[in-house]
This record gives structure tokens, sequence and C-alpha cells, in this order.
């Protein structure tokens, strides 16, 4: 299958690496390329020869979150386009977290938005100094709502708690703190950190594999078709509401929203 945002290279051994490749736009999340994220997470799930997934990206920004284009094209739709994509979202990170093959993710620069989710969505990450995350969504009149049940699942309630309100970036040490991170090294070691997380992976029996994944995420309350559609209702209720339009509108003008002094 051909693709235009990521790509994916397979190796010999039975490891897939499914790139982030948008490194102009900071790897931004635009409505391809969730749609082919969701793809890609279809078409590795169903390939016997697979047995371990990276999740890379191109450049030196991980995610920045959602695309700006796709943020203006939220605001000028309707509300059942504005429902069809947050579905679309939410679609995409269920696909990769429930990926039956594990999914390790392989991070560096800036971590945003939809981009924790990501992370939030792999079995284990680790990320290259320095890495700034943030989940910056209520400085923009919104809630990291579609990513939240996953980054929930992750971090657990209290985590969530810390990071889900202030819109702050923070650093490795928080992440590793919340889980959301395996491990942190420096840029020259990330390539051995993920090997050492492939290598006695790639020793076990893939059919187990899959099933201990499966066993692990249903152990852990995966999010219900409830959560998800709550989470998409409350996208959709943010996007439709007078906050959002003012908080993206002072973004593009480059001006602090009316709540910010």
């Amino acid at each position: 299958m051909s693709y235009q945002t990521i790509r994916i290279e397979r190796e010999a051994r039975g490891v897939a690496w499914l790139w982030l490749a948008r490194p102009e736009k900071h790897n931004a999340m635009s409505a391809e390329m969730i749609v082919e994220l969701t793809q890609a997470a279809e078409e590795l799930g169903g390939d016997e020869g697979i047995r371990a997934v990276v999740l890379a990206a191109e450049g030196e920004t991980f995610c920045a979150g959602g695309d700006l284009g796709w943020m203006r094209d939220q605001m000028e739709a309707d509300a059942p386009t504005r429902r069809r994509e947050a579905r679309a979202l939410a679609g995409m990170l269920g696909a990769l977290d429930a990926l039956p093959k594990p999914l390790i993710g392989r991070v560096q620069g800036n971590c945003f938005g939809g981009g924790v989710g990501l992370v939030a969505c792999c079995d284990q990450a680790f990320a290259a100094t320095p890495v700034q995350m943030a989940l910056t969504e209520t400085r923009l009149g919104l809630i990291p709502a579609t990513i939240g049940p996953y980054v929930v699942a992750r971090t657990g309630p209290a985590g969530a708690r810390r990071i889900f309100f202030q819109g702050a970036r923070f650093g490795t040490d928080e992440a590793l703190r919340l889980d959301l991170l395996a491990g942190v090294v420096a840029p020259a070691d990330l390539d051995a950190a993920i090997e050492s997380a492939l290598a006695p992976i790639l020793q076990t029996a893939p059919g187990a594999v899959a099933r201990a994944k499966v066993l692990a995420r249903r152990l852990g309350n995966p999010p219900s078709a409830a959560d998800i559609d709550h989470s998409i209702d409350e996208l959709v209720a943010c996007w439709e509401g007078r906050e959002a339009r003012e908080g993206i509108a002072a973004f593009f003008d480059r001006r602090k929203p009316h709540w910010q002094s």
C-alpha cells in the first residue's frame, strides 16, 4: 500500500518501522495521516511476518499534535463532519492501542497533544533527551478528549489530573513518573534502547505475545465503546463552543485569548 504521510520499513527478522513522515510539519496529524495510520495498523496487524512494530518519526519532532489546517477545518465544519473526524481520530488510536504486535515508541523532540496520545498507545516508549511533552488543548479552549482514554489508561487518573488541566510542558522526569516513557537516553543511544526492547520480544512465540497483549489490555480495563463515544461527544461539544473559537482564533492571530492575562 502506498502512503503519503507515513512510511513503513520491514526488516527480515520481523520488525516493522512505522514512521511519521511529515518532518516539515513537525509530524502534525492531518486527516490524511489519521487515515493512513489506521490503515497501517490494520496492515501490520494482519501481517503474520511482523512480530513487533516501532513507531518512530522523521525529523526533529516526534509529533506536534493536530495539523493547523485540520484544526482550521474543524472550526469551519458542521457538527456531523466534526463528529466524523473525531471518530476517525478515535478509531486510529484504538487501532494502534489494540495492535496485536508489541508497539514500541521511539520519541524525540517535542511531543504535544495527539502525539502524547500516540505514545500512550505504545506498549513501551523510549525517548532521547531533551524531550518536551504537553497536553495543550485547554489553552485552546479544547480538551484532550479522544486521546484521554489512552492517556488515563497509562498514567492513571491521578497522573491525568496533573497534566490534563494545565496545558503546560513537562519533561522526561515527569514523563517517566507518569509511565508515559519506559526509558530516557542520550540521542546517540536511542536506537540501542529500542533494540534492547526488541531483542527479548523476538525470542518469544508471536501467537502467545498477541494473546498476552489482549489479556493485559482486558485486565487493565481498556476504554469501552461508551468511553470512546463520550470522548467524541466531548470533543465535538468543545469544537462547537465559544472557548474553542476564541482560543484557536487567538492562536492563528498570534495573540492571547481573553482568558489569559
